[in-house]
């Protein structure tokens, strides 16, 4: 079996896309014929209006029209919706495409983290909402067994906004609000990675033998807080007997030299992951990482800013695991 992560970067086929949608098309279905993956974990995937001049749920037709005339576009999908579950989020949903039947699928969206109260300054306390929810899907193996799969895209660590601190699209007036808007960023980040991590534990909680592998954009390095969040090591916790909760990165396995999904001003960053139970771990088998042609974000936006490519390398795992009756 294999499993790829990939970062789709705002997918979308209106007139205020970035890039001119054929020329997206031409450049991310080849990467997607390269995975030759049975589960496919994608971030930014946005849904567009099939009517504008009614209030219908958005539909995934740049996702649809990507995904025509190859096998993905036959596979069963679980996504990511609103709160009151009128159809997905306008940008940014997670998206499971699988071979494998999906026995069920739900998001988290503060439902096992409550949003954070915090104010800047004086202001009035307010809830500090996630950004997006998490995606987590059970896929049946041919064998019987289920396999549990999360897709995750936490928040960049750039700073967020706070209301009349910011003089420009990416200007703050002060290094105070710049500070408390980063702060309220990190919070946001950390706080997504724990309520996966909670999730985590629920299915071993029911099962310690759980095959569950954590996928996605983390926009975190391993030994970032987000990352240490999810691995929850025994040098963290400092307890032995929790040592078969621990996810394991899986780009561990790949040559230092090559373990990097984004380029950022010539720097080489692994913000993509694929994170497996210990369980899951005696059906490992490998790990690729497609970095090869792989742009400079810093460079990309600055020189090309309407640049059809995605700036993040897809990590494709394999596992020995039935797929097939």
């Amino acid at each position: 079996m294999r499993i790829a992560t990939f970062n789709l970067e705002n997918l979308d086929d209106g007139p205020d896309a970035a890039a001119p949608f054929a020329d997206r098309v031409r450049l991310l279905r080849p990467q997607l014929d390269r995975f030759d993956a049975d589960v496919l974990c994608l971030q930014e995937v946005n849904a567009q209006k099939i009517d504008p001049a009614k209030a219908a749920p958005r539909r995934f037709r740049a996702l649809g029209a990507l995904l025509a005339g190859t096998p993905y576009a036959g596979f069963a999908r679980a996504a990511t919706t609103l709160r009151d579950g009128r159809g997905p989020l306008d940008v940014q949903n997670l998206v499971i495409l699988s071979r494998l039947p999906i026995r069920a699928f739900r998001q988290y969206w503060h439902d096992l983290v409550p949003p954070p109260a915090w104010a800047p300054g004086t202001a009035p306390a307010a809830p500090v909402a996630w950004d997006r929810p998490i995606l987590h899907a059970e896929l049946a193996l041919a064998d019987g067994r289920a396999l549990h799969v999360l897709d995750l895209h936490l928040r960049a660590p750039l700073a967020a906004f706070i209301a009349g601190e910011k003089s420009g699209p990416f200007t703050w007036k002060t290094t105070a609000s710049w500070a408390a808007g980063f702060y309220l960023a990190t919070m946001k980040r950390a706080g997504q990675a724990l309520e996966a991590r909670l999730a985590v534990d629920r299915l071993l909680d029911a099962d310690p033998d759980a095959l569950v592998v954590v996928c996605g954009d983390m926009n975190a390095d391993v030994n970032e807080m987000p990352l240490r969040l999810l691995r929850a090591e025994t040098e963290d916790t400092a307890n032995g007997a929790l040592a078969a909760r621990v996810l394991v990165p899986l780009e561990r396995a790949v040559a230092e030299s090559r373990r990097f999904s984004v380029l950022h001003a010539g720097r080489r960053l692994m913000l993509d992951h694929v994170l497996a139970s210990r369980a899951l771990m005696g059906a490992f088998r490998g790990v690729e990482i497609h970095n090869e042609a792989l742009e400079d974000e810093v460079v990309g936006y600055a020189l090309a800013g309407g640049s059809p490519e995605t700036y993040h390398a897809p990590v494709v795992v394999t596992f020995d695991l039935p797929v097939q009756p």
